[in-house]
């Protein structure tokens, strides 16, 4: 049993989701929605019915990403439906329901958590084979309500190779095993860079304290992502469905692996 843990919310009769993942940070700015945007291309790729709920209420990078900002979300009396992207993956994000998508979302914690169950009990996803959740950084209020309202099969944990990064990651992983959700592993993000000269990797924020982070807390590590510029590219232009290497092929098999469990 979680500790202080409200029972999950109930889902809507429109949604059956088989698989859920939350890519989450201790902090902002290590590329949680990128990460969540790889994984999620990988998996569609692989035949999977994938989605994406952006619970990075102020964040609001997916729609971007993904290039479906300005799209207009359907609804009647009984859901509200996910936009869908050209590959099918279906989107739902607060910058979907603003009238101008540069508005700010000026909320106080209580509305954003109440807005996040909402997307649960209200969204129509369909039947889908995962969903994964892009977290805002931290461990606060929002985090909090997805924890402890939606049945959560697993955490994804996004760092990177800064100073800091021990205690950031030692904070989501205690706030995970505080609620009894399962950790699936930790994924460095601009790790390196690539030479295009030479093809040498540069840890161009130092060395990498991946390694022993991940023994440290006994983590299994799912992926290093460099700072690519075909993936910047591709996320200012909204087209990250086109990428050619997404990096992260070991979380993608650990992902498969746990939905052949079932």
């Amino acid at each position: 049993m979680r500790e202080n843990v409200m029972h999950p919310i109930a889902k809507n009769e429109f949604t059956d989701v088989k698989k859920i993942y939350a890519v989450v940070s201790g902090k902002g700015g290590v590329g949680k929605s990128l990460v969540t945007s790889l994984l999620a291309v990988g998996l569609r790729r692989e035949g999977f019915e994938v989605g994406v709920f952006d619970a990075d209420i102020t964040g609001l990078s997916i729609p971007k990403i993904f290039g479906v900002n300005g799209a207009k979300v359907d609804s009647d009396s009984k859901a509200i439906y996910p936009v869908r992207t050209h590959n099918d993956i279906r989107i739902m994000s607060m910058n979907l329901l603003l009238n101008k998508e540069d508005a700010p979302v000026i909320w106080r914690g209580p509305l954003i958590a109440k807005t996040i169950e909402q997307f649960w009990t209200e969204v129509g996803w369909g039947v889908l084979d995962y969903l994964l959740i892009d977290m805002p950084p931290g461990t606060g209020d929002v985090v909090l309500t997805v924890f402890q309202s939606i049945p959560i099969d697993g955490i994804i944990i996004v760092t990177s190779p800064q100073d800091l990064v021990s205690l950031i990651v030692k904070k989501a992983y205690n706030m995970a095993k505080q609620m009894d959700i399962p950790i699936v592993g930790i994924v460095e993000n601009m790790s390196y860079a690539i030479c295009p000269h030479c093809g040498k990797e540069i840890e161009i924020f130092g060395k990498s304290k991946l390694e022993s982070i991940a023994k440290d807390l006994n983590l299994k590590i799912l992926g290093r992502v460099p700072v690519d510029p075909e993936l910047t590219k591709l996320c200012d232009e909204g087209e990250i469905e086109k990428a050619r290497n997404l990096y992260l092929d070991s979380c993608l098999e650990v992902l498969k692996k746990e939905i052949e469990k079932d």
